[in-house]
């Protein structure tokens, strides 16, 4: 439980750091003008609160394995230890349809970042 915390933690900093450089800018000409990349920043801040929430479901899906084991280990009769199979083998096909959700969002987080960064190299430097 504090894990999936802290890695919240950490993630809602990371999301909050990157989504200030995104802002930081030059003064714009017009007041309309919007920053560029902004679009591909938001995708990158979407994403990655996406991913913040896949990865607390499969650190829950990691305990419900973890529980659903120490159950089978501790049933007495033998119809506790088949409810308590048939409970750990759910619980282990949860945890695979959330370790591949986890890793679907990390592609598609590493994929938004690869378009800000080309987004960004495109981007002239400003000259002083």
């Amino acid at each position: 439980m504090h894990v999936s915390t802290r890695v919240a933690g950490v993630v809602a900093g990371v999301t909050l750091t990157l989504g200030s450089l995104g802002t930081l800018t030059t003064a714009p000409a017009t007041a309309v003008q919007k920053a560029p990349c902004a679009q591909q920043q938001k995708q990158v801040d979407k994403a990655t609160a996406a991913l913040a929430r896949v990865t607390a479901v499969f650190e829950r899906q990691q305990d419900k394995v973890a529980k659903a084991r120490h159950e089978v280990r501790a049933a007495d009769t033998a119809r506790e230890r088949r409810a308590a199979r048939a409970e750990l083998r759910e619980a282990k096909e949860d945890r695979g349809d959330a370790r591949a959700a986890k890793k679907a969002q990390q592609q598609r987080l590493a994929k938004a970042e690869a378009r800000l960064d080309r987004c960004e190299a495109q981007q002239p430097v400003p000259t002083s």
